[in-house]
């Protein structure tokens, strides 16, 4: 069956972040929720332009695929209705993504057997991402990380992920796969029944996971409940936030950065989540020695994302070596 193209939202009358001349580049984010772009000034991460569809992942591959390819050349169109001179294509996805740029995961965007980047460089020459590196390198060059030796990312909204981040640059691991801390495995005991359960952490902390655990259909309805006191929702929030605040203070304990950012949609969200979360982070840190680490807020927002992956087009893809095994 062929897959009617998802119309594309012009969302150009939205603020920018700034306006700013240089160089460019589109910037294309592939999320489990929208695949949103934009035209990228490098210097300076302002967006000149706007554009947006729905993932509707439940098609498949394929149909995102050819959406993408087609904001591309819509954003491609508008740089040149602009006046600006755009360089290449950055993208960055919701999966799991190797140093030559091929997607080898299926959660939700699934492109794997595809060739992604030989598709979209029919439109301008493409560099492709996972989607927590693009906007860990975000805020590295213009957020919450610049000027910081060193850095770690996380990001809290439909999934929940991380990455280390050294002299600007997301540390991608020999696979591409060091930003995995969702299918960590939490077990703990239901208080009334005793019944031990096993959840990876994405099921507990993630905002699908809050919106679950209350009831109600978004994490922000769970944050408003819990900000006008409801014990219930503190109380979902603080089973979540104390989960996750383990696994972070075990990653804070073994890398230890100087900085602990937490982005995404949850994490930047003002209140009793964020505020439990750095509560038990700070917790579970080791106690042997001060630890001086500072936590924050992401600053790039939601646009981060969108942003990096323009910014990634600067950086050359780096061919894994092959390990030298002992005899």
């Amino acid at each position: 069956m062929t897959s009617i193209p998802a119309p594309i939202k012009d969302l150009s009358a939205q603020p920018s972040v700034g306006r700013g001349d240089g160089q460019f580049a589109l910037g294309i984010d592939v999320g489990g929720t929208k695949v949103s772009g934009g035209i990228v000034d490098l210097q300076t991460g302002s967006i000149h332009a706007r554009r947006q569809v729905p993932t509707d992942f439940e098609r498949g591959g394929a149909a995102i695929l050819a959406d993408t390819l087609a904001l591309a050349q819509v954003l491609k169109a508008d740089a040149q209705r602009l006046g600006l001179a755009v360089q290449a294509l950055g993208v960055g996805v919701a999966e799991l993504v190797d140093g030559q740029g091929r997607v080898f995961s299926d959660h939700r965007i699934r492109w794997t057997g595809l060739d992604a980047a030989g598709t979209l460089s029919s439109v301008l020459p493409t560099v492709i991402s996972s989607d927590v590196r693009a906007a860990a390198l975000a805020e590295a060059r213009l957020g919450a990380g610049r000027g910081a030796r060193d850095f770690y990312f996380v990001t809290i909204g439909t999934g929940v992920a991380g990455v280390l981040v050294q002299g600007g640059v997301p540390y991608a691991g020999s696979r591409g796969a060091a930003l995995v801390i969702a299918n960590s495995l939490e077990r703990h005991s239901c208080t009334v029944c005793g019944h031990e359960h096993r959840q990876m952490i994405e099921d507990v902390a993630s905002g699908p996971a809050l919106a679950a655990a209350f009831g109600v259909t978004t994490a922000q309805e769970v944050l408003a409940a819990a900000l006008a006191g409801d014990g219930r929702a503190l109380a979902v929030i603080e089973h979540a936030t104390t989960q996750l605040g383990r696994v972070l203070a075990l990653l804070a304990d073994s890398l230890d950065p100087s900085i602990m950012v937490i982005g995404g949609g949850l994490g930047c969200a003002a209140g009793p989540y964020f505020d439990a979360l750095c509560a038990h982070l700070r917790g579970g840190l080791w106690d042997g020695v001060p630890n001086p680490m500072k936590i924050t807020q992401a600053v790039m927002g939601p646009d981060a994302g969108l942003i990096g992956a323009a910014l990634a087009t600067e950086f050359k893809p780096q061919a894994a070596k092959e390990p030298h095994l002992c005899n």
